[in-house]
């Protein structure tokens, strides 16, 4: 028996992977194939996971890739299992007492349910759980490996990974009967992030959001602290993993960037207007499943069939990021090159006059099955197109766009809201919501007391909407509010603009190009600033090293340098080196030659955020990527589209920003310390 972190300093050498491709292989090759030792290198196995780790090898494998690896059946540790005492086990599982009992149970006495045991837990497991597994000297002699994978994150991109704590909104900024809640919801957060790190073999500069006010008239509050607090968490961690991880780097390889929802109150509920985030925002989809008719082959009624919207789809692969404008024109394009290029379509064809419409091709191409998987794949996704342009027609989606566009660069405001709801009685319920919710963000003042309620009934809202509404008010917090109430600090960019703008408006960028695409979510700039040696020490300290003096000025130099491009070769991105292929479907040449692109990439930058993500934010640290030629990985507790975003504003009741003197105390006591001392400052609170 082994007791060991599983070593993975070989998945660091050679070709460059990202941060999906690591994981992926780490599970496959350092668990599932590790397994295959000695006489048991032909033999078919048994794959015991619990519900969490069942989610986390989704995430990264197929049912394909496992079986592959010689796993003939997956089991559930829950659920009772035949004995098949002729097949070794893999157990991949939390290292929770249960689990432990559950595993003992399995393999102890003179009957085990399989004949050897290969154990990995997701994460660190305590001493107490280790002796109890070596009290059986029958289980120890069963036992091939017992090994820590540090792997509890769920890759859900190929740049971006969830802790899946949907619920940290509302456990870390609800009333005080979540308070303890709270706390538990930052140790797992905490605790799952750190694991990405030991997964990838990075050490990071750890920096956070600070709290935003430490003076005496806005005191802080304990929602302040949040970034700071996970931020003292995963840094303890770090130094555990420092100590006993075999390969782990003990110097800073990369820089993590801690920030919380109120960075960006907006983001959450925009509109945002690319293909991927507009499925999934107007198609009622369920995670990346997407339910369309299809043909029944007998000639009977349309039958129903699931697709996964995934990056194993090459067409998807291309244009997730695009404006869904300019995905429609290229699904277009597509399916006239298609046609073009094959023969039996243009005979059949060859009589009609004029341009083809979009659902003629279709229908041409429906008749060709020697083509029926480029024909399935483009079909499908111009059905998806064709769906969300019809919603957007009949739900006048453009004109709320315009003016949600409006409100947050500072074209438009309170009166073009009333305006908009006196005259568009129609609108839905959500998307009047949504506008008050933008609305709310940028003039949170106009919320307060009668005049909230005047506004609510003047859009035809229940008054129990006024809870998302006044939740994202809270979620800037007190400080924030008071500061542009009073006068002491302004949104404005634009000195000639009357109205408040929550954005620097960037007319000229590529961003613009397509109408209803100037909006661009705050880590764009963020992550910007800190690729430049630009963010403020003060406003994001730096956890490896000494801060700034309390009362000292803002600084805007770097915290550290880090070389704008290590000598490592890093493969580009599928998505990096876009391929507008004019074969009608061949996107697939993104995948083919992805693996023949290197560049220079310089040292991975990490963000996390805390309460939610968004298709925004993820479709940006793609984009970053290239820009910068850095990885840029987004980590969240979620990665929310707005409708469940809304549903969690709506039922939570959060806690309104109280000062708190000892949390002042506290934060007083960490700006002068880091590293032990500083994890243990917190848990006193």
């Amino acid at each position: 028996m082994s007791f060991s972190d599983s070593d993975s300093s070989s998945a660091y050498g050679g070709d460059y992977r990202n941060f999906r491709q690591i994981s992926r292989e780490r599970l496959l090759h350092e668990m599932l194939r590790s397994a295959k030792t000695g006489d048991s290198k032909s033999s078919w196995k048994v794959l015991i996971m619990d519900k969490l780790t069942v989610k986390i090898m989704s995430c990264s494998c197929k049912m394909a890739d496992i079986t592959q690896e010689g796993v003939s059946l997956v089991e559930d540790i829950y659920r009772r299992r035949q004995p098949l005492p002729s097949m070794d086990a893999i157990y991949f599982i939390q290292p929770t007492e249960e689990n432990v009992n559950m595993f003992l149970s399995d393999m102890a006495g003179k009957s085990p349910l399989y004949k050897k045991a290969f154990v990995f837990f997701s994460s660190s497991i305590t001493k107490e759980l280790v002796s109890d597994i070596k009290k059986d000297s029958s289980v120890l002699t069963r036992i091939g490996a017992l090994r820590e994978m540090n792997l509890e994150y769920f890759a859900i991109d190929s740049q971006g990974f969830i802790t899946d704590n949907e619920r940290a909104l509302e456990e870390l900024y609800g009333d005080e009967e979540y308070s303890h809640k709270g706390d538990a919801c930052l140790n797992v957060m905490a605790s799952r992030i750190a694991t990405v790190f030991a997964s990838l073999r990075e050490y990071p500069f750890v920096r956070y959001r600070a709290a935003r006010s430490l003076d005496v008239t806005t005191m802080t509050t304990s929602r302040d602290l949040i970034p700071t607090n996970l931020a003292a968490r995963i840094w303890d961690t770090l130094i555990q993993y420092k100590q006993k991880i075999e390969h782990f780097p003990q110097t800073e390889t990369c820089e993590l960037l801690i920030l919380d929802r109120s960075i960006d109150q907006i983001a959450p509920v925009i509109h945002e207007w690319t293909y991927d985030a507009m499925c999934h925002d107007l198609l009622n989809m369920e995670g990346n499943k997407y339910v369309h008719e299809v043909p029944s082959k007998a000639g009977g009624p349309a039958e129903k069939k699931e697709v996964l919207l995934e990056e194993h789809d090459p067409v998807w692969l291309e244009l997730r990021h695009a404006h869904i404008a300019f995905a429609s024109e290229r699904l277009h394009e597509k399916m006239t090159n298609f046609v073009s290029k094959n023969k039996a379509a243009k005979i059949q064809h060859g009589s009609r006059d004029g341009e083809l419409s979009t659902r003629d091709l279709q229908q041409m191409v429906q008749a060709l099955p020697q083509y029926s998987e480029q024909i399935d794949k483009l079909s499908l996704h111009v059905e998806i197109a064709g769906k969300i342009n019809r919603i957007i027609r009949e739900s006048g989606l453009r004109e709320i766009g315009q003016l949600e566009q409006d409100l947050v660069f500072g074209d438009a405001g309170m009166k073009d809201v009333i305006k908009f709801l006196t005259m568009k009685e129609d609108a839905t319920r959500e998307n009047k919501l949504r506008l008050l919710m933008i609305l709310a963000a940028i003039y949170p003042e106009k919320f307060e007391g009668e005049r909230g309620l005047n506004i609510m009934k003047l859009a035809r809202l229940p008054q129990d909407d006024m809870n998302a509404v006044n939740n994202m008010r809270l979620l800037a917090g007190a400080s924030d509010t008071k500061k542009r109430s009073t006068g002491a600090f302004s949104l404005k960019f634009d000195i000639h603009k009357k109205k408040r703008a929550a954005r620097k408006d960037r007319t000229g960028e590529v961003e613009t190009t397509w109408q209803l695409s100037r909006f661009y979510p705050m880590i764009e700039e963020l992550i910007d600033k800190l690729n430049k040696g630009e963010l403020s020490k003060d406003e994001y300290p730096c956890m490896n090293e000494p801060s700034p003096t309390f009362h000292g000025t803002s600084q805007s130099t770097p915290v550290h340098q880090v070389p704008a491009h290590s000598m490592r070769s890093r493969r580009t991105p599928t998505w990096a080196r876009p391929r507008n292929s004019d074969d009608g479907y061949s996107s697939d040449s993104i995948l083919r030659h992805a693996s023949s692109d290197f560049k220079k990439m310089g040292q991975r930058i990490f963000v996390f955020i805390v309460g939610g993500a968004t298709r925004s934010e993820l479709r940006v640290c793609h984009k970053l990527t290239n820009k910068l030629q850095r990885e840029v990985i987004l980590g969240s507790s979620s990665l929310d589209d707005p409708p469940q975003f809304i549903t969690c504003t709506y039922k939570s009741v959060f806690q309104k920003a109280e000062p708190d003197v000892e949390v002042v105390w506290v934060q007083r006591r960490l700006i002068s310390s880091r590293g032990g001392g500083f994890l243990h400052a917190l848990r006193r609170q």
